[in-house]
């Protein structure tokens, strides 16, 4: 067993039971910059360890009834294709012989980051500020309307992609999504964007099995740690300010994104 790499997932679980993001933001740059594995295995073997985590998680917040359904299903309408586009991409790619795939994929994963890190310590910052500055909102997405959904399927569709072709972003690009047009409250947020992030990256899991880039002697140590840690960081949840932990962990993840944004 690899110990280091179940320590080093240990600690990623916690950051997410803790905060509610940061999984694949954190796993996949760990296995690249500190593990040395190859972008492509890398964010397949990350996609299939965060699948197990993703739908243990939301099974319970079905159960809790903190989840909204409606907004999990039309996202899911175009995430699920949008991310098989990813994967198509890169297959592609892959048949055209694409001798620095890696390289692009690493690239790609420090400025999806970057984009969600950046966005949510600006939308921190911006909230502390609270009244002495005005927050320009998004227009709410009403999914009772025809307008409402078809937008919600296209957001879906282009974060899918997104999370398709780097493995990043199917916790924490949805919650911006959700937190921008749909207002949801802190319980139903995190319910909902875990469930469709579990949808999402079950059929993403399968489209990396097809690909090839899933490694089990990766998949199985990072079990072993998410999964106790998820429960650790979600017992210490409560007793930890939250604000504080968000500001660490979007930090760090400006930090990371930097370093594999110009990784060379």
């Amino acid at each position: 067993m690899d110990l280091p790499l179940t320590a080093a997932s240990f600690f990623v679980g916690i950051m997410v039971g803790l905060t509610g993001v940061g999984g694949a933001a954190l796993m996949t740059p760990l296995l690249i910059l500190v593990f040395h594995v190859p972008g492509s295995v890398a964010i397949g073997s990350d996609v299939v360890s965060a699948t197990l985590m993703k739908v243990v998680g939301g099974y319970k917040h079905w159960k809790q009834k903190t989840v909204d359904l409606d907004i999990v299903l039309w996202l899911a309408l175009g995430s699920v294709p949008g991310a098989l586009l990813g994967i198509a991409i890169l297959w592609l790619a892959k048949q055209q012989g694409i001798t620095d795939l890696d390289t692009a994929l690493i690239h790609m994963v420090g400025l999806v980051i970057l984009v969600v890190a950046v966005s949510a310590l600006g939308g921190m910052l911006l909230r502390r500020l609270g009244g002495s500055v005005y927050l320009w909102e998004l227009p709410k997405l009403d999914l009772k309307t025809r307008q409402g959904r078809l937008f919600s399927v296209l957001i879906g569709a282009c974060l899918g992609c997104a999370v398709g072709l780097t493995s990043v972003g199917s916790g924490s690009l949805f919650a911006i999504a959700l937190i921008s047009f749909f207002r949801l409250d802190p319980q139903k947020l995190v319910g909902t964007d875990i469930v469709q992030a579990a949808v999402l990256l079950v059929f993403t899991s399968l489209g990396h099995f097809s690909l090839g880039t899933v490694n089990w002697a990766l998949v199985l140590p990072i079990w072993l740690g998410t999964v106790p840690g998820v429960l650790v960081g979600a017992k210490l949840c409560t007793l930890t300010p939250k604000p504080a932990l968000q500001f660490t962990l979007y930090t760090l993840l400006v930090g990371v994104g930097w370093q594999l944004f110009i990784k060379v």
